[in-house]
């Protein structure tokens, strides 16, 4: 409840974060994406590296700010966090074509910004947000920029999840119309190095 609105949305700051900002900026179909972007508090091991991370499918960005915080601590990095349309404070509707216009956005804003368009990028998913990550790693590998592929606890389709996700609707599966078929499009990452993560109490991907 309350995940759309200003209160629903933990700022940085709640967390003790106080070098980042809120931004907003428009997508190629006229949507308007929300995202926090985390500066490293330690200056001393800064590096030019940005973290571009994509949350999973409940919640919003302010719920993996401890996450965030983490990694900008002990690693010295930005961390760009993308709120998908249809979540938090961005407009629209979610589905996999949109997200996947978002994921892109994101990108490309963080090529075009001066403070980080010379970045190495790491492109981190979880759950939702793995399939996500799958998919964007795949189109821009050749780009040059993107020197590694974090996936935490995602999953190989849509379609294969909802049987231990949902199991009362596994006979029904077939009709999702949502796919994010990351089986498929994984193998076409060749030139990425990816780290898998999974936690064997996840309730909802195996």
């Amino acid at each position: 409840m309350g995940a759309r609105t200003e209160e629903g949305v933990p700022r940085p700051d709640r967390f003790g974060i106080s070098d980042y900002e809120e931004l907003r900026f428009p997508t190629p179909d006229g949507e308007t994406l929300s995202a926090f972007f985390i500066r490293p508090s330690n200056k001393r091991i800064a590096k030019n590296l940005t973290i571009l991370m994509f949350h999973g499918n409940a919640g919003n960005i302010g719920h993996r700010v401890p996450i965030a915080k983490v990694l900008e601590e002990h690693i010295g990095c930005n961390v760009f966090m993308l709120e998908y349309r249809g979540y938090g404070l961005s407009t629209g509707t979610p589905d996999e074509d949109g997200i996947t216009i978002d994921a892109q956005t994101a990108l490309d804003y963080i090529r075009n910004q001066d403070e980080t368009r010379n970045n190495k990028i790491i492109v981190y998913g979880e759950s939702l947000g793995g399939a996500c990550a799958i998919r964007l790693v795949a189109d821009n590998q050749d780009a040059g920029d993107i020197g590694g592929l974090i996936l935490v606890n995602t999953f190989t389709s849509i379609r294969k999840l909802i049987p231990s996700a949902f199991p009362p609707a596994k006979y029904i599966a077939f009709m999702c119309h949502q796919y994010w078929n990351s089986e498929e499009v994984l193998p076409k990452i060749t030139k990425i190095p990816i780290l898998f993560m999974s936690g064997l109490k996840d309730e909802i991907v195996p």
